[in-house]
């Protein structure tokens, strides 16, 4: 059954496994076509398909690339995720913690916010 819960989950847990299996068009259906992405407390990193393929094709270029989800929390239409991300460095493969903040609008992420522990 479709509640106002699974429907934000489904699409944040569909997204999460598109950014696992590198598939950009997949991901790209998540996201509203005015989504818009932001560091936490900071600067607009992208707006819009077009922007959000680039910065996320950029990252499926890392062949280790894979978030592991540590904990999902739910409140209303808003859906946090707590992540490890492993990551190609230059310096060579690594992990960064992350917060992921997604809002759901329509059944799409209509605004994503990321603050990432260095």
């Amino acid at each position: 059954m479709i509640t106002k819960t699974t429907v934000p989950l489904g699409i944040v847990q569909a997204q999460l496994d598109a950014y696992n299996s590198k598939k950009i068009d997949d991901l790209l259906t998540c996201y509203d076509k005015d989504a818009e992405l932001y560091a936490l407390h900071g600067a607009l990193l992208a707006t819009g398909h077009a922007e959000i393929r680039q910065r996320f094709e950029a990252r499926f270029l890392e062949p280790d690339l894979h978030a592991r989800l540590i904990h999902r929390s739910v409140v209303g239409n808003v859906v946090i995720d707590h992540e490890m991300v492993t990551r190609n460095f230059p310096q060579g493969k690594g992990e960064v913690e992350m917060l992921c903040i997604y809002e759901i609008n329509d059944g799409r992420i209509c605004k994503a916010t990321f603050f990432t522990k260095n």
